[in-house]
């Protein structure tokens, strides 16, 4: 079998470097995460919907699914983080990957069940007091992602750069943008020991969402997502009729109440599982203008390999450095 070994591969004790994101509703399921710890990958449940007898099903799903490594997203903002924490600490998954509140909060316990600890950050001093709280490693999140990107919309090509020379002992995992293995090797040349793939895990047969959401991502183009909700939680959408309306309040001026109540007013729990593409927050990264199909989330893994091979031949190989312009360069010569 092909492996990829990187400190994060090292960390997680996965074949590959390719983390499937987690993604409310898409992977709030064992049938997504099962499908990509399968193949090599670490595949990710999201918690971050989920009641918590519904969780407590897929967590016991998927372990009982595979003996490789997988991973738990808790959003530690969510209602009753608290009781999510007591089921995950109880289910002892391998992986937990924290995000939108402090390491603090949960990381011994975990630590003490032998789980490895990620937090998700998306600014430098964020990564810098995580990796003083003692976590495992980071998943740094740049503007290009869907969701939730950085308030600050620092791509993640420079963010991921700046994270990794300001903590370097700590394993970092690049999100945001990816979406093939030309994009993994990029990620993992700006010293990155894996990427974080979202958007095209979304257009997968297991992805728990409507086929209108998949259709929607496979059909966008790279200009196609919007951030609105500025100041309101931002979030990186699908253009549609629910950003249009986001955006014209945002351009003149609106009152914040104005804006929440029409933020407020579309879900993603919409989109994602009733198929309201036109009115709901269909939450998708940069990416999905490099998705072109609906595919099953192994093959998806297969063709990232696949890709990143291909990627690594067509990096120019050293060359011997010729005379400087001051003598010119012979037939053949490269100048360096």
């Amino acid at each position: 079998m092909i492996g990829i070994d990187t400190p994060v591969t090292r960390l997680l004790g996965v074949r590959l470097p390719v983390i499937q994101a987690g993604m409310s509703w898409a992977s709030s399921n064992s049938a997504l995460p099962l499908a990509v710890s399968r193949a090599g990958g670490l595949g990710v449940v999201a918690a971050g919907p989920m009641r918590l007898g519904d969780l407590a099903r897929v967590l016991d799903e998927t372990a009982a699914g595979t003996d490789l490594p997988w991973a738990v997203n808790l959003p530690l903002y969510r209602p009753g983080a608290d009781d999510v924490i007591e089921l995950l600490l109880s289910r002892r998954p391998p992986v937990l990957i924290a995000s939108q509140g402090g390491p603090r909060r949960y990381l011994d316990r975990f630590r003490a069940a032998g789980t490895v600890c990620l937090h998700v950050v998306a600014g430098v001093e964020h990564a810098r007091k995580a990796a003083a709280a003692g976590v495992d490693g980071l998943v740094v999140v740049g503007a290009e992602a869907g969701g939730h990107p950085p308030p600050a919309m620092v791509t993640t090509q420079v963010l991921v750069r700046a994270v990794v020379s300001a903590v370097p002992e700590v394993p970092v995992i690049a999100s945001g943008g990816v979406a093939d293995g030309a994009g993994l090797a990029a990620m993992l040349a700006l010293g990155a020991g894996a990427a974080q793939f979202g958007t095209r895990f979304l257009a997968t047969e297991e992805a728990g969402v409507h086929a209108a959401y998949k259709a929607a991502v496979v059909a966008a183009g790279v200009e196609d997502t919007r951030t609105v909700g500025h100041g309101l939680g931002l979030v990186r959408a699908l253009e549609n009729d629910f950003t249009a309306r986001m955006r014209r309040l945002e351009e003149s001026a609106a009152e914040p109440e104005v804006r929440r109540k029409e933020f407020q007013g579309a879900s993603l729990k919409d989109a994602a599982l009733h198929g309201r593409v036109r009115e709901g927050k269909v939450e998708a990264g940069q990416s999905a203008g490099l998705v072109d199909a609906v595919l099953p989330a192994a093959e998806v893994v297969g063709r990232i390999v696949a890709e990143y091979r291909r990627a690594l031949g067509r990096l120019p190989l050293p060359a011997p450095v010729g005379p400087g312009p001051e003598e010119g360069a012979g037939p053949g010569q490269r100048l360096v």
